[in-house]
């Protein structure tokens, strides 16, 4: 789809669609979005040149159907895979981007640390999606080395990213807002620090002393970005791992720096998203999600869950689907989805399928608490089938339609039952719907409690 558009941009110093929308230029992309959004397309436009909505496209990635994370667009869910030393490998891993894509993922991370070589498995990745496709560089980086935290340098962090944007990668976590002044906040700590990025990069300085060397370098990665149209999804290194350590020094000490980077990064017209937490209480959601908007100029909030309870290891696709309904409400432009497996090993095919659905229900469920135009058409059709008892029409409607026909047809399998006016939870004499009250009886109802008093007997 996009091989005519980027063609007439290679070559320019920055592409980015910032870059574009900024100079009130309406780029193929931004069409696009505006169509997929049902919204204007000037409103893309000015909130792409804002900051306040992205379009992560890399130029390299022609295959992406393009799409928008920001507060004026529907609620988007992430999902992630990848590859580890342990399981897993490049089949596996385009298996579970197809069934992510499937299911209804907008965008997808590879956050693949073994298994195989890194480079065949993301342009595999990239290759086979449709959806923008986000990587961590600092994990390869860390490959690239043989493991050794304390042998990296900023020329290893730096030869990834570009490396990354050449393939198409479409954003990338740059864990730059850790700094070394930071560190010390974690002692109070249940779970210390929870991020495989920020662990590296706390190893890293700890070990030298010295500061943050994506930090340091952070305009050299602004300007791989702008020559491949990548956007920065600014990682919350010190996110917390539990609900103890929620809304800490640390995290919110790191969250005003990533504030400043975004800024930063908006001076050279990059777009930036912003990572959030992780581990939260219901009563701290709220104020999370407003605290990034203040700190980071409104840039789109991207976070994992968040998780509000501690104790349902397995389930956690539950736990923090909970918080990312109310992260969304809030104003969350993207929910990173959250498998039973998190916290206990590598999710599978159907761990990937039971996460992806808990977070298109959150997402679903916030855009409609925002009231977004259509948002609950879906909602209204499906409940309309239910009435009429179209089993069939229930089935296509829903979020996961092999799903809801294998539970169905658990119990009345039949193809008669599919025009049944009932199901086995109440059998055909105890459905309420079957209350047919049409619109003559209740005006002829109406007309009696007008004048008649209803004995109480």
């Amino acid at each position: 789809m996009r091989t005519e558009w980027v063609a007439k941009r290679r070559g320019q110093s920055n592409v980015s669609q910032m870059h574009y929308a900024r100079q009130g230029v309406i780029t193929e992309e931004m069409h696009y979005v505006a169509r997929r959004e049902n919204l204007p397309v000037d409103l893309i436009r000015d909130e792409v040149a804002r900051g306040r909505m992205i379009i992560p496209a890399n130029i390299n990635h022609t295959n992406l159907e393009p799409m928008a994370i920001g507060i004026a667009s529907k609620c988007k869910v992430n999902a992630n895979i990848g590859a580890s030393p342990n399981s897993s490998n490049l089949q596996e891993e385009v298996d579970k981007l197809n069934l992510a894509v499937k299911y209804g993922a907008d965008t997808v991370m590879d956050l693949s640390t073994g298994g195989g070589n890194l480079d065949q498995i993301r342009t595999a990745i990239i290759k086979a999606s449709p959806v923008p496709i986000g990587t961590v560089p600092v994990y390869q980086a860390l490959e690239s080395v043989h493991g050794t935290i304390e042998n990296l340098t900023a020329d290893d962090f730096l030869h990834i990213i570009e490396k990354h944007a050449q393939q198409g990668v479409d954003y990338q976590t740059i864990h730059a807002g850790i700094l070394i002044e930071h560190l010390p906040l974690v002692r109070n700590r249940i779970t210390g620090i929870v991020s495989r990025g920020g662990g590296i990069l706390a190893r890293w300085m700890l070990h030298h002393h010295k500061q943050n060397p994506l930090y340091t370098h952070f305009q050299d990665i602004i300007e791989i970005f702008k020559r491949y149209d990548v956007s920065f999804s600014l990682g919350d290194s010190l996110r917390p791992g539990c609900t103890h350590d929620a809304s800490d020094e640390a995290q919110l000490a790191e969250l005003k720096t990533l504030g400043q980077l975004t800024r930063k990064a908006w001076e050279d017209d990059v777009q930036v998203m912003v990572e959030g937490p992780g581990h939260v209480p219901m009563d701290q959601i709220e104020f999370n999600v407003r605290k990034q908007m203040e700190e980071c100029s409104e840039a789109p909030f991207y976070v994992l869950g968040p998780l509000v309870t501690d104790i349902a290891p397995g389930y956690d696709h539950i736990t923090s689907a909970i918080g990312a309904a109310m992260a969304g409400w809030y104003g969350t432009a993207m929910l990173c989805y959250v498998t039973p497996k998190e916290h206990l090993g590598l999710p599978d095919a159907e761990d990937v399928r039971n996460g992806l659905i808990a977070y298109k229900i959150a997402a679903h469920a916030a855009d409609i608490a925002r009231h977004r135009p259509g948002a609950r058409d879906r909602d209204d059709e499906l409940s309309k089938a239910r009435y009429n008892f179209d089993w069939n029409r229930q089935f296509e409607l829903s979020l996961d339609p092999e799903r809801a026909k294998e539970y169905h047809d658990e119990t009345l399998p039949a193809d008669i039952y599919k025009t049944a006016e009932f199901c086995s939870m109440c059998g055909p004499k105890f459905c309420p719907m079957q209350t047919k009250v049409d619109a003559d009886a209740l005006t002829e109802l109406e007309k009696f409690l007008a004048k008649e008093t209803v004995t109480q007997s």
